[in-house]
């Protein structure tokens, strides 16, 4: 496996000679990526195809990895010094006249947390994103901090990290680790990361990395006992630092960079909900905020501030795409993910209103904001809809399929053509956005989240409701259905299924068998009630949101919605007694 399109050279030092190769216009700011263990240089392929479109891109096989070769003896070889010099000679090979961006992952990232901290790299390096690997340095300090002064907490934060660690024992161990990666363990690894971590059966790892991991080994007997006993005092960097930090991390804990202000005062945070591997499972994503955070850097402004509102970790740079978004649910909700730093399109089949929501967004917060004017009816809209937001913003991270209209009448009432119209736009828009999205997500194999609006009458029959409530029980079935077929994929599927809420649906809903001068008085009369009840739509936009962070599988929202939910697993009887009572219209 190769990083396809790619430039290599050999560069030399310290008596090894280093496998280097480069994509992209030289004229532009280099990029140098530095691979983890049991990795090679290739587990940035995905990241570099994307950067390469926008920077010199420099990806290096780490001594002893790859096709660099390997320090003899072994024993010693691996120091950080030495790994230090190593990324100097390339830097100097690739980018003489300018300092460097510097991406680490894993083992990349500890060794590059060495090189912007040491004094004789000061110059050398613009900026530095660290993912999945600590300064030795800074953990150094951080165990010595709990121990020192113990709390529960702190001593729980210890162990909790000693037992994600325990890998690190046994590598520690003479023979044994070259003999299980040389045998068993190398033979099955690439099996291992697509089941536990989810990285796509696309030739990868490449076929040295049974030497690869028993090269590597060392890097961890050469540094960890002596920096984690004698951590350096002086390790602050000297380069704004982009810390990107996978929730889902089997390794590290998040715990681990509570402190790193302390280190790395220019610092921006990152979270992503994923395992450890992000550089084979969410390429997207990293290519999206490298790019940011090197553009900023390198045209002088500050780096890329993190939107401040509560899910911004999770959501900055995210596409999130809200229907139904001209007003109340959907508007509320696209402006939420906008404060959480999300890139937004928000679709509606209500020009204006769609335009106001996106500028609302822009001002709220989005990086990026679009309109989209899409009837989520019309099967072949949607697929055009999903064609155009692939090729100009990417693919979506989060859907949020919010469009609906209400109705109201008894069911002999509700004709042929009511039917029709409250499932096209109720079940069958939800279909559509979950067929068309949901597949782009799946090609990706990157994850992504799919929340369909339900509502309580769902599961809270009555006798005034019956289509609008068939088709929210139908939306709440299919999200259960979709989200056992997709748990596979690492799509989340979350159905919201809000109360009684205070939007204009009231104003606009269709009601069965009545005049129009009738239908007129009720929409009057349903939304002076609502407007009683007093529930706001960006409540349910941050049970949205949390929904999507948490992974929820159904979520009532307001109070009367998980009563009923409550009431239709405990005490159906009563429910079903309930839906008889008329409507006080």
């Amino acid at each position: 496996m190769t990083v396809v399109g790619a430039r290599e050279r050999r560069v030399r030092t310290g008596g090894i000679e280093l496998c280097v190769a480069e994509l992209g216009d030289t004229a532009r700011p280099t990029v140098v990526l530095v691979h983890g263990y049991p990795d090679s240089k290739e587990v940035w392929s995905k990241v570099a195809v994307r950067l390469a479109e926008h920077f010199h891109v420099v990806l290096y096989d780490v001594r002893g990895h790859g096709g660099s070769t390997a320090p003899k003896p072994l024993r010693g070889g691996f120091t950080l010094r030495k790994l230090t010099d190593d990324f100097l000679a390339v830097a100097d090979a690739v980018s003489p006249d300018r300092p460097v961006h510097l991406v680490g992952h894993d083992w990349g990232s500890v060794q590059a947390w060495e090189f912007v901290t040491v004094e004789r790299t000061k110059g050398r390096i613009a900026s530095f994103t660290s993912m999945s690997g600590p300064s030795l340095d800074h953990f150094g300090h951080w165990i010595k901090e709990r121990v020192r002064r113990p709390t529960p907490r702190r001593v729980g934060q210890v162990l909790g990290q000693g037992a994600k660690s325990w890998y690190v024992y046994l590598l520690h161990t003479p023979v044994l680790p070259e003999l299980a990666w040389r045998g068993p363990l190398g033979k099955r690894w690439p099996k291992i990361l697509q089941r536990v971590e989810k990285v796509p059966a696309d030739g990868y790892p490449t076929p040295s990395l049974r030497t690869d991991a028993a090269h590597g080994a060392w890097l961890y007997r050469d540094n960890v006992r002596p920096r984690l006993n004698r951590p350096r005092p002086d390790a602050y960097a000297h380069a704004p630092v982009q810390l990107i930090t996978p929730l889902g991390d089997t390794f590290l804990s998040e715990r681990l960079y509570d402190d790193l202000e302390r280190w790395a005062p220019q610092l921006t945070r990152r979270t992503l909900a994923a395992g450890h591997w992000i550089p084979r499972t969410r390429p997207d994503q990293l290519a999206v905020w490298i790019r940011e955070f090197v553009t900023a850097v390198d045209g002088g402004r500050p780096a890329p501030s993190v939107a401040s509102g509560r899910y911004a970790e999770q959501f900055g740079g995210r596409l999130v795409l809200v229907t139904g978004a001209a007003s109340g649910i959907g508007r509320a909700t696209a402006i939420a993910f906008a404060e959480a730093g999300a890139r937004v399109v928000a679709v509606d089949r209500d020009a204006e209103g769609v335009t106001r929501t996106a500028e609302s967004a822009w001002l709220s917060g989005a990086p990026q904001a679009w309109a989209e004017t899409v009837d989520v009816s019309d099967e072949q809209a949607m697929e055009k809809l999903a064609e155009k937001v692939a090729a100009e913003y990417g693919v979506v991270d989060v859907l949020v399929n919010n469009a609906g209209i209400g109705f109201s009448g008894s069911f002999l009432d509700t004709t042929t053509e009511d039917w029709r119209k409250v499932l096209d736009v109720n079940l069958w828009g939800v279909i559509h956005g979950c067929r068309v999205f949901g597949r782009q997500m799946a090609e990706r194999g990157q994850g992504g989240h799919i929340v369909n609006t339900a509502s309580a009458a769902a599961y809270q029959p009555s006798r005034a409701l019956p289509a609008y409530s068939t088709s929210k029980a139908a939306v709440l079935m299919l999200s259960q259905c979709l989200r056992a077929e997709f748990a596979g994929r690492g799509i989340g599927v979350s159905a919201i299924c809000p109360g009684f809420v205070h939007t204009n649906i009231t104003s606009t809903a269709r009601f069965a068998g009545v005049s129009h001068e009738e239908e007129k008085r009720l929409r009057k009369k349903v939304t002076r009630l609502y407007g009683r009840r007093g529930y706001p739509p960006e409540k349910v936009a941050e049970a949205i949101l949390r929904a999507v962070a948490r992974d929820q599988a159904v979520v009532p929202v307001t109070p009367e919605a998980r009563g009923a939910l409550l009431m239709s697993r405990f005490t159906p009887r009563v429910l079903r007694a309930v839906a008889r009572l008329r409507p006080p219209l």
